[in-house]
């Protein structure tokens, strides 16, 4: 393939998404600067359209794989200044959380918003509208930002906020890239005391009692739950409830107060090489789920945790999608009503242990009110799984798509591969205005993905 005249800075590169499934051949570029992108771009919007941003890839399925040109941001990782006054930070976009973790934990900063990987960019994150553990208390990662610098098709730098080009502001958080690109933004961070967390551990017998706890718990900062998706019966939904609080220096041992966000060292571990196929069936994963449940079982309770392990313990094995093998992965994520969200749940979880094909990174969570322009959450619940990209495993997701339209639920494209056009906008009435507002405003002619392609976004 030939690049269009004038793209020679791109390569062609086997892209996909952090469950490397779907994936393709494509061209990408690497801008150093925002003139860069700006150059870019328009070269690339000169040619027919169809860019679309990049961050770390972590997006699971084609929501980052530009139909034309893909626009690899990692190389624009500037921390560009900040306020110790009110905790702001302005970076540029490809500024991944571990980033802003690393130059400012030590100072006694932690982002206010963190989705379960600390991996993601800055741009991702506010192209996603992350949420975190905390949603239902503190909002969304909208809640931390305070202004987003866009790339218009134009070729002009807009910078949007709640008091300026409001609306494209709201557009920008959950429009997955197809605002414009984000160049740089300004959040807030939190204050913190330490880099450790108070968590308690809850063991829920059924769904039900995971359901309770979370009311119970409603004033914890942090919680999640991880959900045996395998369990049946009296078991459906049995979970081990974990809330977090940031730990003061008074709640830290003698030992550690002196050097309150020092942890211990760790060994990064990796999957070397992709999993053969049968590594992950039914049996492998029912019997990790019952292992998994019963060690969380024996020792409910307070713990002291280092803020990387209550966060991010996936990436503490780094290439883990790789236990998926060389097909790939798909994550389920939908968020459900909180009047229909038992009886949604219990239907979901009966379904995929019916079937057999179980997750072991099945996660709950509860969220809170959520008013927004295209975001995820809604307020009710959010269930996760993860499922290797088999015929098997596609059929169920289709099945548990109509058993969330069915209860009123949503989807969340950040975690989207596979999902029809139909039934997004079926669930989502808010989708029409999304695609009405890029037709208006000339953007669909200008960025695409493969995700906006498929679901007629």
């Amino acid at each position: 393939m030939t690049p269009p005249p004038g793209l020679e800075t791109t390569r062609l590169r086997d892209i996909s998404g952090w469950g490397r499934f779907p994936r393709r051949m494509g061209r990408v570029a690497a801008p150093r600067d925002a003139e860069a992108v700006r150059r870019i771009a328009a070269q690339g919007i000169g040619t027919g359209g169809g860019l679309i941003a990049r961050g770390s890839g972590r997006a699971y399925g084609d929501a980052a794989m530009g139909t034309a040109l893909t626009l690899d941001m990692t190389r624009m990782n500037r921390l560009l200044a900040f306020d110790p006054a009110t905790g702001q930070l302005q970076a540029e976009a490809g500024v991944t959380l571990d980033d802003i973790i690393t130059a400012f934990l030590p100072r006694g900063w932690f982002p206010m918003v963190t989705p379960g990987t600390k991996f993601v960019t800055l741009g991702g994150a506010i192209a996603a509208d992350v949420h975190g553990k905390n949603h239902h208390c503190e909002g969304s990662f909208a809640a931390c930002v305070d202004w987003i610098d866009i790339l218009r098709p134009d070729g002009r730098t807009v910078r949007a906020s709640r008091s300026a080009d409001a609306e494209l502001f709201e557009w920008t958080l959950g429009g997955m890239g197809l605002t414009g690109v984000i160049l740089r933004a300004a959040i807030r961070l939190r204050p913190v005391q330490s880099a450790w967390i108070r968590q308690d551990t809850v063991v829920a017998p059924n769904l039900a009692a995971a359901m309770s706890a979370f009311d119970a718990a409603g004033e914890a900062t942090y919680s999640v739950a991880w959900i045996d998706c395998l369990a049946s019966g009296d078991a459906l939904g049995r979970s081990l409830l974990m809330l977090g609080e940031h730990a003061t220096a008074d709640d830290l041992p003698d030992d550690r107060r002196d050097q309150p966000f020092a942890t211990p060292a760790k060994g990064r571990k990796s999957v070397p090489f992709d999993f053969p196929a049968l590594a992950l069936n039914r049996f492998t994963v029912k019997a990790f789920n019952a292992l998994y449940w019963r060690k969380g079982a024996r020792a409910p309770g307070r713990t002291l945790i280092d803020w990387d392990s209550y966060f991010y313990p996936l990436d503490a094995i780094l290439g883990w999608n790789r236990i998926y093998g060389r097909r790939g992965f798909v994550q389920f994520q939908c968020a459900l009503p909180l009047a229909t969200a038992h009886d949604g749940l219990t239907a979901l979880l009966r379904e995929t242990a019916r079937t057999g094909q179980g997750s072991f990174l099945a996660v709950l969570k509860r969220f809170g009110a959520q008013d927004s322009r295209f975001s995820f959450p809604m307020d009710g619940y959010t269930l996760a799984l993860d499922f290797p990209a088999t015929p098997t495993a596609l059929a169920l997701l289709d099945r548990l798509d109509a058993i969330t339209l069915a209860h009123g639920g949503r989807f969340y494209l950040a975690k989207d591969a596979r999902l029809s056009a139909d039934m997004l906008h079926r669930a989502d009435p808010r989708a029409a205005g999304f695609q009405a507002m890029r037709r208006a405003d000339g953007l669909d002619r200008a960025f695409a993905s493969s995700q906006s392609s498929r679901l007629l976004l």
